[in-house]
C-alpha cells in the first residue's frame, strides 16, 4: 500500500476533502495500519494533482483547498485494488535480533521480551478501545476496516502470546552463549563471476 493509494481510496469514500479532512480520516481509521503525517500528506495531494488523479474542487478561506478523485484517479485505484499483489515484508527487526539476544546478559534478554509482550498487550487494548468506538459506524471506511481491524486484533493477541512463552523459555532453559565462538580458520573469499 502507498499513501497515493491510501488519499485516492479516501477521496473515492468521501466524495471531496480538504487535506485537514484526510488528515483526521487518516488519525481515525489508517493511520493504525498506514501513518501519514501532515507534510507527507499534503505533499503526496500536490503530486495527485499533477498527475491529474485528483483535482481542486474548492478553495476556501485561510488556503483551505477541497479535493476530488478524478476519473484517472480512479482507475489507478481499481487498478491497484484488483491488478497489484500485496507486497509481502519479509524484513523484521523484531525477529532479527532474536538470532541475537544470546550477546547479552540472560536477564536482559528476558526483559526485552517481557517488553515486547506488553508492547503487544498495550496494542491490542488500544484496538480493543478502537472496535468499540466503531462499533456504531456503518460507513464504508469503517465497514471494510473493522476487518483490518479485527486482523490487528488477532495479530497483536498472537505478538502476545508468543513474546510472553519465549520469555517463559529464555527463564526455563540455558539460553545460548552470550560470546559468540571464534571460527578455527577462514574461507578463502572466492572473486565473483564475470557475466
Amino acid at each position: 500500500m502507498s499513501l497515493r493509494h491510501a488519499v485516492l481510496g479516501l477521496l473515492a469514500l468521501q466524495g471531496q476533502a480538504s487535506g485537514y479532512d484526510l488528515l483526521q480520516s487518516f488519525k481515525g481509521s489508517l493511520d493504525n495500519v498506514w501513518p501519514a503525517s501532515q507534510s507527507r500528506l499534503y505533499t503526496e495531494l500536490g503530486k495527485l494533482t499533477q498527475a491529474r488523479l485528483v483535482t481542486l474542487v474548492a478553495a476556501g478561506g485561510r488556503g483551505r483547498k477541497a479535493y476530488a478523485v478524478t476519473d484517472a484517479g480512479r482507475a489507478e485505484l481499481v487498478h491497484w485494488l484488483r491488478d497489484e499483489p500485496p507486497t509481502a515484508y519479509r524484513r523484521n527487526d523484531l525477529l532479527l535480533r532474536l538470532f541475537f539476544l544470546g550477546l547479552v546478559p540472560p536477564e536482559q534478554a528476558q526483559a526485552f521480551m517481557d517488553a515486547r509482550a506488553a508492547a503487544a498487550a498495550d496494542l491490542h487494548q488500544h484496538l480493543q478501545q478502537l472496535r468499540q468506538t466503531l462499533a456504531d459506524e456503518h460507513d464504508p471506511l469503517a465497514e471494510y476496516g473493522r476487518l483490518a481491524l479485527e486482523w490487528g486484533l488477532r495479530f497483536s493477541a498472537m505478538q502476545r502470546d508468543w513474546a510472553e512463552w519465549a520469555a517463559d523459555q529464555l527463564r526455563g532453559t540455558n539460553p545460548p552463549p552470550r560470546e559468540s565462538p571464534r571460527p578455527t580458520r577462514v574461507r578463502e573469499r572466492r572473486p565473483p563471476l564475470k557475466g
